[in-house]
């Protein structure tokens, strides 16, 4: 996927159009030199790379999304009346996309249109905040994953080796599609690892293939299958060369292709899965097996404070089995002290068994002398 020239051409789209007003136009131009030159000393870059015309090109939406809603009036003529009527509609739903659905992510529009530079440049930014005082976001709590069963029934159905490897990749690492789709053979070391002595790869993810959120780093593969699918497409390429040699509308015809032919579904909400819905299901699948938070977030790539796992923590249950592991702990300790204590009356008791023993031939030699017989068992008695 060519986003430089995506970007490139819905910029000049928007910037020509003759439906929106000059002042209007003249912003935009004024904003995207600005955010253009922003991302590259931000990222300590001599040219925009494909992560910043990713960023770019969300831009042409929103600027179309949001002049529409102010009817193409001239942002810097915009009344504090227009501006919370436009809020409020976008709050109570009554602004819709194509599908007659209310927008969701309203926080975007808030945050990078209205509260940031572009209301900025319009002299309105301070009154969209004043506007927005009461708003908070909303917490996506909501939970969607799928099973490791339901993703073997995915790799059971894909056609050829690549998809394969693609979904397992997905599965595997956890990685976003469009970052997956990105990876060259330079980007993996075959190695074996030195407890278990069977093969593996390491994955390098730089940050110029990773979503602007993700930190760069390096995993290790958990799974066979992944170590042999690479071992074959691997072994074809030159160290440049692209894994897969399709992008993205590709990806999504192969992967709504396994799911209709499954018809597997996501847990718990039973919506059709996405290739998200990979890395989410390698997250509660980890979670299960015993990794931690921490170790977790490390592996997809979120800052050490991210609470994104909290959810499938809370739904999975896994913290709560921690004060239950806790009594089940001490009600063993009880158990194991009332053992001890029994293995002391019964030890105290095959002494004293022992010692009678000890009498029983002088017993059975004199049984027939009464009172030989009587002073040794009081002799006994008194021990």
């Amino acid at each position: 996927m060519d986003l430089k020239r995506i970007y490139e051409k819905r910029k000049n789209l928007i910037l020509n159009d003759k439906n929106i007003c000059p002042e209007n136009r003249k912003l935009f131009k004024s904003f995207f030199e600005w955010e253009e030159n922003k991302l590259k000393r931000i990222g300590n870059l001599r040219e925009l790379d494909d992560r910043c015309y990713k960023t770019l090109k969300v831009y042409t939406i929103y600027f179309y999304n949001v002049n529409n809603w102010f009817k193409n009036k001239p942002w810097p003529k915009l009344t504090k009346t227009e501006i919370k009527k436009v809020y409020d509609d976008l709050e109570d739903g009554k602004i819709k996309k194509k599908d007659k659905t209310p927008f969701q992510d309203r926080a975007s529009y808030y945050n990078k249109i209205f509260k940031s530079k572009p209301f900025g440049l319009a002299g309105k930014r301070e009154i969209a905040k004043e506007v927005m005082e009461f708003y908070k976001p909303s917490e996506n709590s909501e939970v969607n994953f799928i099973e490791l069963e339901d993703f073997l029934k995915l790799i059971n159905v894909a056609i050829s080796p690549n998809h394969r490897l693609l979904l397992w990749l997905a599965w595997d690492i956890g990685e976003n599609i469009n970052s997956l789709l990105q990876l060259q053979k330079r980007h993996f070391v075959r190695q074996v690892d030195s407890e278990t002595k069977e093969p593996e790869y390491i994955v390098n993810l730089p940050k110029e293939i990773l979503k602007r959120s993700r930190k760069p780093r390096s995993e290790i593969t958990n799974y066979k299958e992944t170590v042999d699918l690479l071992d074959i497409i691997l072994k074809e390429l030159k160290d440049y060369d692209l894994l897969f040699k399709f992008g993205y509308r590709q990806a999504e015809k192969i992967f709504d292709r396994t799911v209709k032919i499954t018809n597997i579904k996501c847990k718990p909400t039973g919506k059709r899965p996405t290739w998200k819905d990979l890395r989410s299901g390698m997250t509660c699948d980890l979670l299960k097996k015993g990794w931690s938070r921490d170790e977790l977030n490390a592996r997809l790539g979120h800052i050490p404070s991210s609470s994104e796992i909290d959810k499938y923590l809370n739904y999975l249950a896994i913290d709560k089995q921690k004060p239950k592991i806790k009594v089940y702990q001490s009600n063993m300790r009880k158990i194991e002290g009332d053992l001890e204590d029994t293995r002391d009356v019964v030890k105290h008791h095959s002494n004293k068994l022992n010692k009678l023993t000890e009498y029983l031939p002088i017993l059975e030699a004199i049984e027939s002398d009464e009172e030989i017989l009587k002073m040794i068992k009081i002799k006994m008695s008194k021990k």
